[in-house]
């Protein structure tokens, strides 16, 4: 599937050239080595800013050994091979459903060839521990769209955030990529173009019209309603115009199933923007609409319809927003609950409103709004919207002693700070450097991690996605904390429906784990 291409004459011509100049420890093998790094590298041009020079071989050469050119190569083996994955989408594709259609049968293959090899291999040990402490760490479900490495962070189908801001393609004008282009990577693994990006942009413009009962439910739905479960009740109701339900009540050939999710999911995705602002300006606002412009990329759209349109740095922010909260692997609550609903073939509807109820727990989507209040309150207490550091560390030990966490640090998984909230950090110091609060945020940066550390209770001390988010949204005036985690939901439908489609792509079954019970437990150890 990602094979290398043959051996190209500008590779051969750099060891040729380095053995014309006198090289006294040519080796017959080195024009082959030089020729497999420049095809790898010849096909990602256009992926890198800066590619590496058309005389990497001469580079092997310079050094004066071979056993430098072989042991340097399998350094660069891994880095090449991620590489080598992102290819450019087939010619013969001329659409994102195309594509993974194309994609359907060399991924079964691998997966069958996996299981094939490694089917009885153990992937970790389970403790008890681990069974009573939320199944922390237990290695026990596929999730290909994104992987979370505890020192780099999210990797969405093996590129960085700092990468996907650099590589994917960005709409005329925006300083940030969309979430339709990290569609189009996470389902195919490949870097879409900007031809490619469009056309997702195109089609869920296309879909995004709401059934008026839809719109009737909402517009009834009291204000004293959580936002959130509007949404949830919102997309339970769209589930009657599912494709999929219908097609399987119809008898479709269960390696079609794919099919009809894939058509869910993009009639979803169009439709959540016209669903959370409605939401949003029935309890926020005054309860006026607009509608979708199909000249505009999807977060353009949104914030237009949550009455931001002349704000085009909010724009930009919706883009960074909505791509770096659209996946965190498989074992987060949100996409565990969509994947385990799923696997009982609901449709991406009722799998996906499960999802977002798992959102709504203050232990999942709610932090964000945890840590606005938080840093908010301190303000008031101290009395100055610019606390000192010294002042902050004070009123950080006067939380811990309390019995309570400082909100935002901290993580399940990541030892380090997380990438998530760097990119926001960096979006905030480009475009909102002398705010009072970002500038509160940059100081709790320099001293909760010394506090944490002090503290010793703490694994991780440094600041997760949610320490960032809201002072953002708040800069730009979209100050409603009830509303934060709608915006985390549509925000992550990019991520799970994106698995959800290659579940039933690949027929994956239905997720039954065993349980225990605590005699059974204590019967386990204590007969032995």
């Amino acid at each position: 599937m990602f094979a290398l291409r043959s051996t190209t004459a500008a590779s051969v011509r750099s060891v040729s050239i380095s053995r014309a100049a006198g090289n006294s420890r040519w080796h017959p093998t080195l024009p082959i080595f030089a020729a497999v790094i420049h095809t790898t590298v010849l096909q990602q041009r256009l992926l890198w800013q800066n590619p590496f020079p058309l005389g990497l071989g001469v580079f092997f050469l310079r050094r004066g050994s071979i056993w430098f050119a072989i042991n340097a190569a399998s350094k660069l083996a891994p880095a090449l091979a991620a590489l080598a994955r992102f290819k450019s989408t087939s010619s013969s594709a001329t659409s994102l459903k195309q594509r993974v259609e194309q994609l359907i049968p060399e991924k079964n293959a691998e997966v069958k060839e996996v299981k094939q090899k490694y089917g009885d291999r153990v992937l970790g040990e389970t403790t008890v521990n681990m069974a009573y402490g939320g199944m922390r760490g237990i290695k026990g479900m596929i999730w290909d769209t994104s992987l979370l490495d505890a020192d780099e962070g999210i990797r969405f189908r093996g590129l960085s955030i700092p990468e996907v801001q650099q590589q994917l393609p960005k709409p005329k004008g925006a300083t940030e990529t969309t979430p339709e282009a990290l569609f189009w990577l996470l389902l195919t693994g490949e870097i879409p173009t900007a031809a490619q990006a469009q056309s997702i942009t195109d089609e869920l413009n296309s879909r995004a019209s709401l059934p008026q009962f839809v719109i009737d439910l909402i517009d009834r739905c009291p204000s004293t309603l959580h936002p959130m479960s509007q949404l949830s009740l919102a997309v339970n109701a769209l589930q009657h115009d599912s494709q999929f339900a219908k097609a399987y009540h119809a008898g479709i050939n269960r390696k079609d199933y794919w099919d009809p999710v894939f058509e869910d999911s993009l009639d979803l995705l169009a439709k959540l923007p016209l669903v959370a602002s409605r939401i949003y300006r029935n309890v926020f606002k005054d309860g006026k609409h607009g509608s979708v412009d199909a000249s505009v990329d999807y977060s353009q759209n949104f914030a237009n319809l949550l009455g931001f349109a002349e704000n085009a740095e909010f724009a930009d922010l919706m883009r960074l927003y909505l791509v770096i909260h659209s996946d965190h692997e498989g074992g987060n609550v949100s996409a565990h609950t969509t994947h385990l609903v799923g696997s009982a073939l609901s449709d991406p509807y009722l799998s996906f409103a499960a999802g977002l109820n798992g959102l709504a727990g203050p232990l999942h989507g709610l932090a964000n709004q945890e840590v606005l209040r938080w840093i908010i309150k301190m303000q008031e207490e101290i009395g100055t919207d610019t606390p000192t550091e010294d002042q902050i560390r004070e009123y950080c030990w006067a939380t811990l002693n309390s019995g309570r966490v400082v909100p935002g640090y901290g993580h399940a998984v990541l030892r380090k700070t997380d990438p998530r909230y760097m990119a926001q950090r960096e979006f905030a110091q480009k475009n909102l450097p002398e705010d009072n609060l970002f500038k509160t945020v940059s100081a709790l940066y320099k001293v909760v991690p010394g506090v944490l550390t002090e503290h010793g209770k703490t694994k991780n001390p440094w600041p997760n996605v949610d320490a960032h988010s809201g002072v953002l949204l708040r800069h730009y005036g979209l100050v409603e904390q009830d509303f934060y985690t709608v915006l985390f939901g549509v925000s992550r439908a990019f991520g799970v429906l994106s698995q959800l489609i290659w579940d039933r792509a690949l027929g994956f079954s239905i997720e039954r784990p065993k349980s225990l019970t605590t005699e059974s437990i204590r019967a386990m150890f204590e007969k032995k």
